[in-house]
C-alpha cells in the first residue's frame, strides 16, 4: 500500500511548465502538467546529458530538453526515437486539485543518480 506525500496544488504547476521537489537524497523530481491539466512526475534529468528536465518546454505528453532539444515521454520517461534513454518516472496521483507523490519513491528511487559535470576533462599529471 503506497503512502502519499501532498506536493502541491496543480494550480501551482504553471500549464505547460513543471514544478521542482527537493529531496533529501538524490536529485530533485521535476512534476509537470500539460494544457489538459495532467500531471506527471520524473526524476529531473535528462537520460542523454542529465540537462534539467524541469527548463523544458512541455508540449502534449512530453517534454524537450532544454540542453539539447531531445524530447522525453512524460508518462514513462522515455526518449522518442531515435534518441535512446530512460529518466525514471514516479508515481503521481490528483486528489480534489492536490498533487501527491508515493513517499516510498520519493525517499528510495533513483537517489543514487547523479548529474553529470560539464566542462573540460582533467588531465592526471604524472610525476
Amino acid at each position: 500500500m503506497s503512502q502519499w506525500t501532498p506536493i502541491c496544488q496543480v494550480d501551482d504547476i504553471p500549464v505547460l511548465g513543471s514544478r521542482r521537489v527537493a529531496r533529501e537524497q538524490g536529485l530533485d523530481v521535476a512534476i509537470f502538467r500539460n494544457d489538459q491539466d495532467e500531471v506527471f512526475a520524473l526524476l529531473d534529468r535528462c537520460p542523454h546529458k542529465g540537462g534539467p528536465l524541469s527548463q523544458g518546454i512541455v508540449f502534449g505528453t512530453h517534454v524537450a530538453c532544454p540542453l539539447h532539444n531531445w524530447t522525453i515521454g512524460l508518462c514513462d520517461g522515455q526518449a522518442s526515437a531515435p534518441d535512446e534513454g530512460c529518466t525514471p518516472k514516479f508515481s503521481v496521483k490528483v486528489e480534489n486539485g492536490q498533487v501527491f507523490l508515493d513517499a516510498t519513491q520519493l525517499a528510495s528511487h533513483a537517489t543514487d543518480l547523479e548529474r553529470p559535470i560539464a566542462g573540460p576533462a582533467r588531465r592526471t599529471v604524472k610525476a
